[in-house]
């Protein structure tokens, strides 16, 4: 059985392929682990290794990990972050906004609302993802590629919010690379309008080198790198 450092080198080398062969630079990628359903020893353990971002997608489990870690770390040299991947409840916004240094899922008007008011005193801009809905049902989490632009423009009016770019999840019912497609073309989009908006969160353990041929910045990658969950 692989241990942790070999599956975190795996990955690595296989993000450094795929940036070549998609001709970009591996520096342009950053690597969120994703920790959900892991003990915050595991967070431990990368911070160790090396990695500096870590992704969680409940503030349930997220928050007193983060607190755990914030006490294990005390004192030393280490910079990381916390990038909150999963739908964000409104009455959670506050506790996530204790510990995430971003949000890759800002996936409707009532979250921007609720993001608004409790990031009004924040001495420094939270950075948010616009979380695409891919599929053909206006009921799922997201905001669909054609409302992208409307919904951009109130964030990037928010002077507490700083608008990274676009997030997607591809489904599983079809090749990833048609979804990876319409993000990269909602990015493209986005950037006319919000030029600084330029990075796309996109690609997990299942399909990452294909959305790093797509141009996603941000990777979040889980159980192909941490192992079998905790449940």
């Amino acid at each position: 059985m692989s241990s942790l450092a070999e599956r975190l080198a795996e990955v690595e080398e296989r993000i450094c392929s795929a940036a070549v062969e998609a001709s970009r630079d591996r520096s342009e990628i950053e690597l969120i682990v994703v920790t959900k359903n892991h003990s915050h020893q595991l967070v431990l353990d990368l911070l160790e290794l090396g990695i500096r971002s870590f992704g969680e997608n409940r503030d349930q489990e997220a928050a007193p990990k983060a607190a755990e870690i914030l006490a294990a770390t005390a004192g030393l040299d280490f910079n990381y972050s916390w990038h909150f991947i999963g739908q964000l409840q409104t009455n959670k916004v506050r506790s996530a906004l204790t510990y995430a240094a971003a949000v890759h899922s800002l996936d409707r008007q009532s979250l921007l609302y609720s993001l608004v008011k409790a990031t009004a005193d924040r001495p420094k801009p939270l950075d948010v993802f616009i979380q695409l809905n891919l599929t053909d049902d206006p009921g799922r989490g997201g905001i669909e590629p054609k409302n992208l632009l409307a919904f951009a423009e109130q964030v990037a009016k928010v002077p507490s919010l700083c608008l990274k770019g676009v997030m997607g999840v591809a489904s599983l019912d079809k090749a990833p690379e048609q979804d990876f497609e319409v993000i990269q073309q909602a990015s493209q989009s986005l950037v006319s309008l919000v030029p600084e908006a330029k990075f796309i969160s996109a690609g997990m353990s299942e399909d990452f080198e294909a959305a790093i041929g797509f141009g996603a910045t941000h990777l979040r990658i889980g159980s192909a790198i941490t192992g079998n969950r905790q449940y």
